[in-house]
């Protein structure tokens, strides 16, 4: 099969993967808003305590069956998207965007690491530290959102 044919049967599935690729990084952010909250709990429990270790349940469960797997298909959707010709790179908004979700991967990949640092009784950070990396996802999006939709440069 040719690109060109690969890039048509990709674009006439292009409604599905758009809102294949929404319903993704809904569930991405989802987690994304979810775990440094629960971060914030989890600093007030004991090391050893149920309490931290219902946390780490909950933690490696969210990481694991909803952030990871929801990621990696609004990468494949997203890409796929891409592949079809839909963006315009010669304007600014997509490298933006781009910009952005690559922050935003790697905000995912530091929350990672804190997750294993807690199943470890390893956490060396505040409350206030996991109140203020909460805010990170949400700027980012906002951020994505107004590349995707309002397109300002």
């Amino acid at each position: 099969m040719s690109w060109q044919a690969a890039q048509g049967a990709i674009a006439e599935w292009y409604d599905w993967l758009r809102a294949l690729h929404v319903i993704a990084v809904i569930a991405w952010m989802a987690g994304m808003l979810y775990l440094p909250r629960l971060f914030v709990y989890h600093c007030a429990a004991e090391p050893g305590s149920q309490q931290s270790e219902t946390f780490k349940i909950m933690e490696r469960r969210l990481l694991r069956a909803i952030i990871n797997p929801a990621m990696v298909l609004a990468f494949v959707f997203g890409g796929l998207i891409v592949a079809a010709g839909a963006i315009d790179w010669s304007q600014n908004w997509p490298w933006i965007k781009a910009g952005a979700v690559i922050l935003m991967t790697g905000v995912h990949g530091f929350l990672a690491r804190w997750r294993r640092f807690f199943a470890e009784d390893r956490n060396q950070h505040s409350e206030g530290f996991y109140r203020a990396i909460n805010e990170l996802p949400t700027l980012l999006m906002i951020v994505i959102v107004i590349m995707v939709i309002v397109k300002p440069w």
